[in-house]
């Protein structure tokens, strides 16, 4: 399994960004993927999932700190997820990373269990 990042950077205060998460050896559209990030000094959070698109899975969530800015998506043709990220601001600077569950037909929730494979992360600087 294998995933990849990419779209961090440095934004200001209100503007946007999306990360993108491209992922290779396994059967994409049958498992349930989600987008954590990690703050210096905090523990990781996850902020937002996706259900499978073969059978239902919870379809997405998010966490209360994003609801309403971010919007997460699938293309199973691409073998991407994206995290679309409005209404930057200072305390969403974090490392994002995204992972996908360990079994296909997992649910999506607001648990966060069952994340076995991680990709590298991407740093996201929300900054004036």
């Amino acid at each position: 399994v294998q995933l990849v990042e990419s779209g961090g950077g440095l934004v200001q205060p209100g503007g946007s960004l999306r990360l993108s998460c491209v992922a290779a050896g396994f059967t994409f559209e049958d498992y349930t993927l989600a987008w954590f990030r990690q703050a210096p000094g905090k523990e990781r959070e996850g902020i937002s999932c996706i259900g499978s698109s073969t059978v239902s899975t919870g379809g997405t969530y998010y966490a209360d700190s994003v609801k309403g800015r971010f919007a997460i998506s699938r293309d199973n043709a691409k073998n991407t997820v994206y995290l679309q990220m409005n209404s930057l601001l200072p305390e969403d600077t974090a490392v994002y990373y995204c992972a996908v569950v360990g079994a296909p037909y997992y649910y999506c929730s607001r648990y966060f269990q069952g994340y076995d494979y991680w990709g590298q992360g991407t740093q996201v600087t929300v900054s004036s």
